[in-house]
């Protein structure tokens, strides 16, 4: 039936429900997981105080993350509806928007069903698992107009908006290089998440869990707890610190550099050198080199929580947006420093001492969602669009292949393919 009522749908692509003045934004989360619910409470948190949205539905294949969340609902905002089957969400006409919180495997799949009926799409990060669906987000909010909000909220701080001024106005010269970082230390090891032992396909009741349906096209496989409850250790479903952690570092810079730009050349190193239980790499290194002229520096480890300044190197100064290195930490102020050897013009312009650019402290949470409501209603395109986000997910999707292809690749951008050697300009 869900399939059946889908197809209908797909008749009227695009269209959705036409929202009156005062008509509240019916959403529904599909992924209810640990980051699925809490990004649904938010959006309800945030409907209650200014009355921009709902919940209405809630969607997972394990079935105890369905009923808790409709538990909760009920107790603490109204009764929603829930369901095993994400197709179930996409026919309901009167569900304007879906959040997107799968595994990493299902977003572009899930977000371009939803597209294909008329739904706008808050879509987690990373944006994608591979460069060609990539392209078919492009391609699918180009044809479809829906708004597609990526959840890096990180990108809402305004620390990069900032930044990108400073460059727009030449306070760093020639842009040379970008740097960041992205590290965490555990006991346990990153992405180690409870287990629940009673869930399975054979579970009964709320421990009922859809194996087959959440893996999906990826490789066929007995039932494997630990594949399902801590799937960003997997390379079928996720692509470990590049897509969970490096995006919240890709996409910002993107947004500091003005204009968004695919990387030429990719490059990436690191290994499995503290917790062995994984296929991902627990430590992971980047090099991009972008046609303009720059290049960037990512590092990261999963055993090691110390991080390097996040900052844009130029030939005349060099931008810190978070010294501290933390990018989805707030930071009071960005910093201008002149190079003791920039140019005449340079120094005549803007001098020769530290420049400090207060910023906002913002709730980049709530900034994010409601941007993405403000959005659904004015179709302007959101703070973090595909267009900027396929940019970061190109770059972090090479270098996973890099690693584990052990060579250096290069995009061709004019076919939008990753390819062995540098293409023709």
């Amino acid at each position: 039936m869900a399939t059946s009522a889908l197809s209908a749908a797909k008749g009227a692509k695009s269209s959705g429900r036409v929202l009156g003045a005062n008509d509240r934004i019916n959403v529904a989360v599909i992924g209810a997981g640990g980051r699925g619910t809490y990004v649904a409470k938010t959006f309800a948190q945030i409907g209650k105080a200014n009355n921009k949205c709902q919940i209405v539905g809630v969607c997972d294949v394990y079935q105890k993350r369905v009923n808790n969340n409709l538990a909760y609902y009920s107790k603490e905002y109204s009764p929603v509806f829930g369901t095993l089957d994400y197709r179930e969400v996409l026919a309901k006409p009167d569900v304007d928007a879906v959040i997107v919180a799968t595994p990493d495997h299902w977003h572009a799949p899930i977000a371009i069903a939803a597209m294909d009926v008329g739904k706008d799409v808050y879509l987690e990060k990373p944006m994608c698992h591979t460069v060609d669906e990539a392209k078919q987000l492009m391609d699918t909010v180009k044809e479809t107009k829906r708004i597609v909000q990526v959840g890096s909220q990180t990108t809402s701080g305004d620390q990069w908006h900032k930044a990108k001024k400073a460059m727009a106005d030449g306070m760093i010269g020639k842009h040379i290089m970008s740097q960041g970082s992205y590290h965490r230390n555990s006991i346990e090891g990153e992405w180690n998440y409870t287990i629940d032992p009673e869930a399975g396909p054979n579970g009964k009741g709320e421990n009922y869990l859809d194996w087959t349906t959440f893996l999906g096209k990826a490789t066929k496989r007995p039932y494997d707890a630990d594949r399902f409850f801590r799937f960003r250790k997997y390379w079928d479903y996720s692509g470990g610190i590049a897509t969970d952690l490096f995006f919240h570092v890709a996409a910002p810079m993107n947004i500091c550099w003005g204009t968004p730009q695919f990387p030429h050349r990719v490059m990436a190193g690191g290994g499995i050198y503290a917790f062995p239980d994984r296929e991902v790499p627990d430590t992971f290194h980047l090099i991009a080199d972008y046609t303009p002229g720059y290049s960037v520096v990512l590092s990261s480890s999963m055993a090691n929580s110390q991080h390097i300044p996040g900052l844009i190197r130029g030939k005349d100064a060099s931008l810190i947006m978070v010294e501290h290195g933390r990018f989805e930490g707030y930071a009071p102020y960005i910093t201008v420093k002149p190079e003791q050897r920039a140019s005449k013009e340079y120094l005549a312009k803007f001098g020769k001492d530290d420049i400090k650019i207060e910023v906002e402290n913002k709730n980049t949470m709530d900034t994010h969602i409601n941007n993405f409501l403000d959005c659904i209603r004015t179709r302007q395109q959101p703070t973090l669009n595909v267009e900027t986000a396929a940019r970061a997910q190109v770059l972090i999707t090479m270098a996973v292949n890099s690693y584990r292809e052990g060579k250096v690749l290069y995009f061709d951008e004019k076919k939008f393919k990753v390819v062995d050697k540098a293409p023709k300009a």
